[in-house]
C-alpha cells in the first residue's frame, strides 16, 4: 500500500454541488465475488477501512482528465478519483476502458449524459495546466478548428480553452485574421473561421461574450458566421445589419452609453435567432450564457429608460397630441410595444415599478385614444400593450375604468372600446378578437378581484359593467337573433321567433366568442348576470342559434343553457319553462336525426344531467310536453330514465295525498281519542284530525296543474318545509294549502270547496268550546298563509317521531288550561 502511483483521495458531490473529502487511500481494480465484477476498491491509509467499493459497469460514463477520473453512481450521487501521480491514473484508467471495452486513448467512455455537467467541475479538487493553443497564424486555422469542436464534449476542457482564449486575447488575434481572409478571398480559411467562431460561442463563457461583442468586434463575429461550409454563397448578414436595419429614435436618445447597448442587444438577438442553427436537445444548454447575456441587457435597458423621466414624459406628450402625425404616432406606439416586452425582464418588484411608472404617466388614457384609430398597426399595438397591463394588474385598470362615467360619454369608455374593436375586427379569424376577449375574461373574472385592499371591487367593478358595458357586448347577439319585423308581435312565452340566422362564418366566429363570454358569466357573476338573462330574456334569444347551419355556434348555445341548468337554481328552472325554452333544443334534436354527432351527443348529455341531478320541475315540464316526441329515441335510455323518474314522483305523490285520506268512520273515534289523551297524558300522541276525500286533487294531472299556479305564489316561500323519507316536489304542500284555500277550484274552473268542520263531528256537550280543540281552530282560521301551517299540523306522518313528541309536549302544557273549561 506503499505505491504513491494508487494513492488517491476519494470525493463525493453534495446538494450544493460542491466536492465533499471523503479520505485519502490506495486504488485497486479487483474481482468482486458479491458484486458478480471487476469493482475499484479505496482502502484508506490510516486504518485500512474501505472508503469506496464500486463496481465498473459497462454503462456508466467514465471521464478522465490529467490526474482525475469522474463517474455517477446514480442519478444525484457523483464521486470522482483524484491521483496522486498521473502514471497511477492511467492504469486505472485502462482497466476501466478493458472492462467496458473501449479505447483507453478516448477520455470519455460514454455519450454525454442529458443533463449539464458543467456545474460538476467547477469546483474540482485538483487543478492542472490550461489548455496549450496553436500559433495565431493562417497556416493554422485547421488546428485551431479541431482543438474548438473537440473540446465541446468536454466540461473540463472547455473550461480550460475558455480561460486560454481570455488569458492570451486570442480573440481578437483570430477576428483579425478573419479580415486578412476575406480581403485574400481565402474561403477555406473563412471556413475554418466560422467553425472556430461558432465554437467559441458554444463555450458558454460571459467573459467571452463580452469580448465578441464589444462594437470593434461584433461585425468581425458576424462576418465569420456568414461562411458556412454547408453553403454554396455566404449570406449577407453584415448588409442587412448595417443597411436594411434601421435605427429609429422616436425621440432622441442623447445617452451614448444607452444607445450603444441598445444596439449591442439588437446585433446578439440577431446572431441567437437568425444566425445560429437551432440548437438540438442535446446543444440546448451550449448558449444557456448566451440567453442571460440578452436578458441582463434588456434590464439595463429598461432600467435606464425608466430613470430618465424626461424622456417618457415627451413620448407621453407626443404620443396623445391631437397634432402628431399619424406615422409618428405609430412609431410610438410601437416603440411602447417593445418597451412593454423588454420590461417582461424584469424581476417582480422591478416590473411592479415600472408599471406603476407609466401608470402615473398616463398610460391608460393614451391607450383609450389609440386604440380607438383607424390605422390598424397602431390598434393592434395598443391591444397589445393593454394586454401587459391587463396581465400585470387587472385591478389597476378596473380603477381606471370605473372612474371614467363620471368624465366621458358610455361611448369612449375604455372597456367599450375594446369591446367593439373585438366586434369590429377585420380578421377573418377574428385573431384580434379573440386576444381581446380573453382580456375582457380577466377583468370580469371575480378570482383576481380577492384583493384584501379594497373588499368592495368586486361589487362595484361587476355592476359598472353590467350598467354600461353589457349592452355594448351582447348588441351583435340580440341584432342576429330576432326578426325586426316580427319582434313586435313575440309574445311571451312563445319561441315561435323567425330569426334570420347568421350564415356568414365571420359573424357566427363572433357570435361564439361573445357567448363564450356570457357562459363565463354564467358561471362566475351569480346576481348580476341573472338579471341581465331575465330582463333582456336572453337564453330565448341565444337558442335562435340552435338554429344556425354552423355546429359550433349551435354547441355554444347548448353550452350555454347547460351552464344554466348546471347551476339548478329554481329561479332559472322557473324560467326555462314558463318560457318553454326546451322546444327550440328538443326541435334541434329531432333535426338531426340519428347521426351520431357532438350535437347530439351534447344534448343528451343535457338530459341525462337532468335525470341524474333529479330535477323534478325539468323532468316533470319535459315529460309532460315532450315525451311524445322523444319516446321513440331507444338508442340511450335517458328518456325512459327521465320517465321512470317522472313516474316515481307521481307514485310518491299518490301516496301521500293517500295519507291525507282517512276512512270517514273513524272521525268520532279520533276525536274521542283525542280527549281520552288529554286525561292521560303519559300515555299514547294525540291523533290529528283528517281531511275529507273532496278537498284533495281527485287525480295526479289536477294536482299538477294546481302545482302551476301555486309555484308563482309568493306563500310558497313562507310555507315551513317538512322533509319526509321519500322526498317530494317543492311544490307540494304549497298545493295542499291552495286545495284548503280554494286555489285548485279558482285554477280549474270550478268553484272552491269549503274546507268541513271537523268540530261537527265531536260529542254535543263540547259544542261551546270546541273551538278549544286544534281543529276547530284550523277551521275557524282565515284562508291566509297561517292556515298551511295549522294544515301542516294535520298530516300525519307515521315516522316523524320527533314532530309528534313536540306536539305531545305542547298539549301537555295546555292541558290544565282545557280541563275547567271543559267540565264548566
Amino acid at each position: 500500500m506503499s505505491d504513491t502511483r494508487r494513492r488517491v483521495k476519494v470525493y463525493t458531490l453534495n446538494e450544493d454541488r460542491q466536492w465533499d473529502d471523503r479520505g485519502t487511500g490506495h486504488v485497486s481494480s479487483t474481482f468482486v465475488e458479491r458484486l458478480k465484477g471487476i469493482a475499484l476498491l479505496v482502502r484508506a491509509e490510516s486504518d485500512g477501512s474501505l472508503l469506496l467499493e464500486s463496481k465498473i459497469s459497462p454503462n456508466t460514463a467514465y471521464q478522465k482528465q490529467d490526474t482525475l477520473i469522474v463517474w455517477s453512481e446514480a442519478e444525484n450521487y457523483d464521486l470522482a478519483l483524484s491521483f496522486q501521480e498521473k502514471a497511477g491514473c492511467d492504469e486505472i484508467w485502462e482497466k476501466i476502458c478493458q472492462v467496458q471495452g473501449k479505447d483507453p486513448s478516448l477520455e470519455i467512455t460514454q455519450d454525454p449524459i442529458d443533463e449539464s455537467e458543467e456545474e460538476r467541475f467547477e469546483e474540482m479538487p485538483e487543478t492542472s495546466h490550461l489548455v496549450e493553443l496553436p500559433a495565431c497564424d493562417m497556416s493554422r486555422l485547421d488546428e485551431i478548428a479541431d482543438l474548438v469542436t473537440s473540446v465541446l464534449s468536454s466540461p473540463i476542457r472547455r473550461e480550460k480553452l475558455a480561460l486560454a482564449l481570455m488569458s492570451e486575447g486570442y480573440i481578437k488575434k483570430l477576428l483579425g485574421m478573419f479580415q486578412v481572409c476575406e480581403d485574400l478571398e481565402n474561403r477555406e480559411g473563412l471556413h475554418h473561421l466560422y467553425e472556430i467562431v461558432r465554437g467559441v460561442l458554444f463555450l458558454n463563457k460571459a467573459a467571452l461574450f463580452e469580448v465578441m461583442f464589444s462594437d470593434d468586434c461584433i461585425m468581425d463575429v458576424v462576418g465569420c458566421l456568414e461562411y458556412d461550409p454547408a453553403l454554396v454563397q455566404p449570406k449577407r448578414h453584415r448588409e442587412f445589419l448595417t443597411k436594411t436595419a434601421k435605427f429609429k429614435e422616436v425621440i432622441p436618445i442623447t445617452d451614448s452609453e444607452l444607445r450603444q447597448k441598445i444596439h449591442q442587444t439588437y446585433r446578439v438577438q440577431y446572431i441567437q435567432d437568425i444566425i445560429l442553427p437551432t440548437p438540438s436537445v442535446f446543444e440546448e444548454n451550449f448558449l444557456s450564457t448566451l440567453t442571460s447575456f440578452i436578458f441582463f441587457n434588456k434590464v439595463e435597458i429598461v432600467s435606464m429608460l425608466q430613470e430618465d423621466e424626461k424622456f417618457l414624459t415627451e413620448v407621453f406628450a407626443q404620443l396623445t397630441d391631437e397634432a402628431t402625425e399619424d406615422s409618428k404616432r405609430r412609431e410610438l406606439v410601437n416603440f411602447f410595444k417593445e418597451f412593454c416586452a423588454f420590461s417582461q425582464t424584469l424581476q417582480p418588484q422591478n416590473r411592479d415599478a415600472f408599471f406603476k411608472t407609466l401608470a402615473n404617466l398616463g398610460i391608460l388614457p393614451a391607450l383609450e385614444i389609440v386604440m380607438g384609430m383607424d390605422d390598424l398597426q397602431v390598434r393592434a399595438a395598443a391591444t397589445d400593450i393593454f394586454s401587459y397591463l391587463v396581465e400585470f394588474s387587472p385591478s389597476m385598470v378596473r380603477e381606471f375604468v370605473m372612474q371614467e362615467p363620471q368624465q366621458t360619454d358610455d361611448d369612449v369608455l375604455l372597456i367599450n372600446v375594446v369591446i367593439k374593436q373585438m366586434i369590429c375586427d377585420a380578421d377573418p379569424e377574428l385573431g384580434g378578437a379573440v386576444q381581446l376577449m380573453g382580456l375582457l375574461r380577466t377583468l370580469i373574472d371575480p378570482e383576481n378581484m380577492l384583493a384584501p385592499t379594497n373588499k368592495t371591487e368586486k361589487t362595484e367593478f361587476l355592476s359598472f359593467f353590467y350598467k354600461y358595458c353589457m349592452q355594448v357586448l351582447t348588441a351583435p347577439l340580440l341584432a342576429n337573433t330576432v326578426d325586426e319585423k316580427n319582434s313586435k308581435d313575440i309574445q311571451e312565452g312563445s319561441t315561435k321567433i323567425n330569426p334570420v340566422c347568421p350564415d356568414n362564418f365571420q359573424t357566427a366566429q363572433l357570435l361564439a366568442l361573445i357567448l363564450e363570454l356570457l357562459t363565463f358569466c354564467v358561471e362566475h357573476h351569480t346576481y348580476h348576470i341573472k338579471t341581465y338573462i331575465m330582463n333582456k330574456d336572453l337564453l330565448r334569444r341565444v337558442l335562435v342559434l340552435m338554429n344556425s347551419k354552423h355546429t359550433f355556434l349551435a354547441l355554444c348555445a347548448l353550452r350555454f343553457m347547460r351552464r344554466i341548468i348546471g347551476l339548478k337554481d329554481e329561479y332559472y328552472n322557473r324560467y326555462i319553462i314558463k318560457g318553454n325554452l326546451f322546444e327550440p333544443v328538443i326541435n334541434a334534436l329531432l333535426d338531426n336525426g340519428t347521426r351520431y354527432n357532438l350535437l347530439n351527443s351534447a344534448i343528451i348529455e343535457l338530459f341525462e344531467f337532468i335525470r341524474v341531478e333529479d330535477v323534478k320541475s325539468l323532468i316533470a315540464h319535459i315529460v309532460d310536453n315532450f315525451y311524445k316526441a322523444l319516446e321513440s329515441i331507444e338508442y340511450v335510455q335517458t328518456f325512459k330514465g327521465l320517465k321512470g323518474r317522472y313516474e316515481q314522483e307521481k307514485d310518491r305523490q299518490t301516496q301521500r295525498l293517500n295519507r291525507y285520506r282517512r276512512d270517514a268512520r273513524s272521525l268520532d273515534d279520533d276525536e274521542e281519542m283525542w280527549f281520552n289523551d288529554e286525561e292521560d297524558e303519559e300515555d299514547g300522541e294525540p291523533v290529528e284530525k283528517s281531511r275529507s276525500d273532496e278537498d284533495f286533487p281527485e287525480t295526479y294531472e289536477k294536482y299538477m296543474e294546481a302545482k302551476k299556479v301555486e309555484k308563482e305564489s309568493e306563500d310558497k316561500e313562507n310555507f315551513p318545509k317538512r322533509s319526509t323519507p321519500s322526498g317530494s316536489f317543492k311544490f307540494t304542500f304549497s298545493h295542499s294549502a291552495g286545495a284548503a284555500n280554494g286555489t285548485n277550484g279558482a285554477n280549474n274552473g270550478k268553484p272552491s270547496t269549503a274546507l268541513p268542520a271537523p268540530s261537527a263531528a265531536a260529542p254535543n256537550n263540547n259544542n261551546n268550546n270546541s273551538s278549544n280543540s286544534p281543529a276547530a281552530k284550523m277551521a275557524a282560521l282565515p284562508s291566509t298563509p297561517v292556515v298551511k301551517t295549522a294544515l301542516v299540523g294535520l298530516v300525519d306522518y307515521p315516522d316523524d317521531e320527533e314532530e309528534d313528541d313536540e306536539e305531545e309536549d305542547d298539549e301537555e302544557e295546555q292541558a290544565p288550561r282545557k280541563r275547567p273549561r271543559l267540565g264548566s
